[in-house]
């Protein structure tokens, strides 16, 4: 039996602390209402993931601290340790490969168009080649996902900078390391993306 992990990187929705590039533009209260809704929306395309075949395990990552009364109930929950996001990812791949994992992806709460299959063709996609990546609009990306450790996807890179998914796939050329793409799809990270994708009046 295959043990397929699923990691999910969140925040707690506390204002002046989530999504400030849209608390700019729309102040912080509202920022807190989209974070909400992020939050809601990946936990509702989580939470039914298939339980037959492989393992399942969802793991939420709090990136400040565990809250036992939130709408993650029935999900394992953990702490972030590192001091940037790449040290973070790398310790939280870490654990849940020295755990047992033979598959680990990892996702944020940011994507309002990730659905459940763009999860499962990730993990099915683990089967044939070494790293999947669901690549994001503005040159970062929504998920990773390996069936083994590979350290230096986590070191030395431009986090939250366009050029993050070509430095990506440069270096997994480097190291002979196979890839597959998924849909490209946009984050949530200003509020004009937010009204976007959400339907809401602006």
């Amino acid at each position: 039996m295959q043990d397929y992990h699923l990691l999910i990187f969140v925040k707690n929705p506390v204002a002046g602390t989530v999504k400030t590039r849209i608390a700019r533009t729309a102040g912080k209260e509202r920022a807190v209402e989209v974070y909400r809704h992020l939050l809601a929306y990946t936990q509702q395309i989580t939470r039914d993931l298939p339980h037959g075949g492989p393992v399942w395990k969802r793991i939420v990552y709090y990136g400040d601290f565990i809250n036992s009364t939130d709408g993650w109930n029935g999900y394992e929950k953990k702490q972030q340790t590192g001091i940037d996001l790449g040290e973070r990812m790398l310790n939280a791949f870490t654990e849940q490969f020295a755990a047992g994992a033979s598959r680990v992806i990892i996702i944020g709460s940011d994507c309002l168009a990730i659905r459940p299959d763009h999860l499962k063709q990730a993990f099915r996609a683990l089967d044939t080649v070494d790293v999947v990546i669901g690549p994001a609009t503005d040159g970062g990306y929504y998920l990773l996902g390996m069936n083994r450790l590979h350290p230096f996807l986590f070191q030395d890179k431009p986090w939250s900078q366009p050029e993050l998914l070509d430095q990506t796939l440069n270096e997994l050329k480097q190291n002979n390391l196979t890839d597959t793409l998924l849909e490209e799809l946009t984050d949530i990270d200003e509020w004009d993306d937010y009204v976007r994708q959400s339907g809401v009046t602006a």
